[in-house]
């Protein structure tokens, strides 16, 4: 009950978030004119204008700036700011020098008509002269004046950028937060349907990662439209730039695309017992950047998915059981038949051989001095059971051949040495006999010092 309680305060307080960041969302939208650029005369807004058919609002505000600025310069005194038609749009000209337009669009804008709107752009610009005049009439003149205006320009820009960027990036962070959350909860519902449903770890691992990383580039592109990126100039800018991008990011994105392939591809599973080059190890996740394997000394190795795709993978689990030699030399004296036998029963005895599966005994070689035996059987592929498995079939088979009192390899060369050497020594320098003479092969081959195979 407890655990239910805490799961829908967390749905209620996730949901409670994605409400507030869509109503951010909302105010930051109809509080921001988009595609508007405010008109300063020495810092002062004047009014704002909008983007017309050749010239973009920045660069239009920027012009009537300029224009404001020679004409205070050359002011004494301000005439009255006159408006005239030219068509559809309306044209505002103080002492014969024609400031700016006023278009359709502004109008529009600013929810007006035109001759209401270029009124009050012809009053806002007068005024605006006569205090900028003013200004540099009184204390400190035209060098004094320029300054604060350059001053206060620059500080109400960056006031403006503030209180039109900070919402939006307090929505951006709002959705990303957000969508981060859905993601994780997304993530752990999976964890629980997989684990009652299905037990495909692999398949898990695939469906798990595009989901979460689904959600989070809608939430990208979301963010980045509260931002005021459009989602389609976004992904127009990143096809434009994708080449640059491939450059630079070519591992990163070989790795990703290797990762997806390997999970569509499937040619190993978490779990299983795989080697990748010289690394060789138990397959614990497959990332989309790489492939955590643990080695069997307890270390974790992090192999790239590029390299695991184009790389020769041996997965020594993809069978549940797996086949195990033993090669055996004895020699031509022994009793062949008798011998096959024993191993027969003794390897098939071992505890973990399977029985259904016969044990194999053949000759692989016939040496000079022994024969090559091959001994098979199967067992299970895990690499515990296998290691465990072979040594107790070796065990067995030096038991065998103790019981049937054969004698164990031994090796090809033998160095023949006298007994008794210092007494060697002394009869040799004395030309005396020794005092204890040897027997048989020692007679004549310890005094030859001769070896042989």
């Amino acid at each position: 009950m407890p655990e239910t309680a805490g799961a829908g305060r967390r749905f209620r307080l996730l949901m409670a978030a994605l409400f507030l960041g869509l109503l951010l969302l909302l105010a930051n939208r109809a509080m921001a004119q988009e595609g508007a650029e405010t008109v300063r005369l020495d810092g002062r807004a004047l009014f704002s204008v909008s983007s017309s058919d050749t010239l973009g609002a920045e660069e239009r505000a920027r012009r009537v700036e300029q224009r404001l600025g020679v004409l205070v310069r050359a002011l004494e005194t301000v005439p009255k700011a006159a408006v005239e038609a030219s068509g559809d749009q309306r044209v505002i000209v103080v002492a014969g020098v024609r400031i700016t337009t006023v278009s359709p669009i502004d109008a529009e804008d600013s929810l007006t008509d035109i001759d209401t709107l270029a009124a009050r752009w012809a009053n806002a610009i007068e005024m605006g002269l006569q205090d900028a005049v003013d200004r540099r009439q009184g204390f400190g003149g035209s060098f004094f004046a320029d300054t604060l205006a350059a001053l206060q320009t620059v500080l109400s820009r960056a006031w403006n950028s503030v209180v039109s960027v900070v919402p939006r990036l307090l929505a951006a962070a709002l959705v990303m937060g957000t969508t981060l959350l859905i993601a994780s909860g997304v993530n752990r519902v999976l964890v629980v349907l997989f684990k009652r449903r299905i037990a495909d770890k692999t398949l898990e691992n695939l469906i798990r990662q595009l989901s979460y990383y689904s959600l989070i580039l809608l939430g990208v592109l979301v963010a980045a439209d509260a931002l005021g990126f459009s989602p389609g100039a976004l992904v127009t800018g990143l096809g434009l730039t994708g080449l640059v991008l491939g450059f630079a990011l070519k591992d990163i994105l070989s790795n990703f695309v290797s990762g997806l392939l390997i999970l569509a591809l499937r040619p190993f599973e978490i779990g299983d017992q795989i080697v990748v080059g010289p690394t060789e190890g138990s397959v614990e996740r497959i990332e989309l950047r790489a492939t955590q394997i643990r080695t069997y000394d307890g270390r974790v190795a992090l192999v790239p998915n590029a390299e695991v795709f184009t790389s020769r993978i041996v997965n020594n689990t993809a069978d549940p059981i797996r086949r195990g030699n033993v090669l055996l030399q004895v020699g031509y004296n022994t009793d062949f038949d008798t011998l096959v036998e024993r191993l027969r029963g003794s390897v098939a005895s071992v505890q973990g051989v399977l029985d259904d599966r016969p044990v194999t005994v053949r000759i692989d070689e016939l040496a000079a001095d022994a024969i090559t035996m091959n001994i098979g059987f199967w067992t299970d592929s895990l690499r515990s059971d296998y290691k465990q498995t072979t040594s107790d079939v070796r065990r067995h088979i030096a038991s065998t051949m103790e019981d049937m009192g054969l004698p164990l390899p031994e090796p090809d060369l033998w160095r023949v040495a006298p007994a008794h050497l210092e007494e060697w020594k002394i009869a040799l320098s004395s030309r005396q006999e020794p005092l204890h003479p040897t027997s048989g092969a020692e007679k004549s081959d310890d005094m030859k010092g001769k070896s042989r195979k």
